[in-house]
């Protein structure tokens, strides 16, 4: 079983690049927003235990979370792999992760990380907010936003660089070549 995790800060193409990922590759995207919805709505244990946070405006625990993904591993024990979206954004969920991922004898393999400069991301998300009408195509919001990411994932990134498992890889070029590079990386693990 192959496990990724992509990094990347908002609008670095993380969306487009986890889709053709999961196309090629076979693995199973693993939204922790997705689970968190899916969870609160089906009422599992864990979803009304995170709905309890939720209601009051909190942020859901990580050991409910890290609860959470480890139900879906287990729901998909005969698939190739999985693509973390959204997790770990601390170092503390990193090492829940890996430690839960360790448990079921099924660590990260490969950490990716697209590298894309502040004023790219600018470009790429006010075009974004324009098109869509998303509420980040306001220049402060989008500083804001990549700031946050910045000082949040930093120290990750820095976790699994220290183990040897973080790659970076230029998030600038068309979508084809991007993902050509991230699809190196993935094959030569796998």
């Amino acid at each position: 079983m192959f496990n990724l995790v992509l990094f990347g800060p908002p609008g670095s193409g993380k969306g487009t690049q986890s889709a053709n990922i999961i196309d090629k590759f076979k693995l199973v995207h693993v939204s922790t927003g997705d689970i968190l919805r899916n969870e609160v709505s089906h009422e599992t244990p864990l979803g009304l235990e995170a709905k309890k946070y939720m209601d009051q405006g909190m942020l859901v625990p990580d050991e409910v979370v890290i609860g959470m993904i480890s139900s879906k591993l287990d729901e998909n024990p005969e698939v190739n792999g999985f693509i973390f979206d959204g997790f770990p954004r601390t170092v503390a969920q990193a090492e829940a992760l890996d430690n839960l991922l360790d448990f079921k004898n099924n660590p990260i393999n490969i950490v990716l990380s697209l590298l894309v400069t502040e004023e790219e991301l600018k470009s790429r998300l006010i075009s974004r907010g324009a098109s869509s009408g998303r509420s980040d195509d306001n220049e402060d919001v989008i500083t804001k936003r990549i700031k946050e990411y910045h000082a949040k994932t930093s120290p990750v990134a820095d976790y699994y660089k220290g183990k040897e498992k973080l790659v970076e890889i230029k998030g600038e070029g068309t979508v084809d070549e991007i993902f050509a590079s991230l699809s190196a990386e993935i094959s030569s693990r796998m």
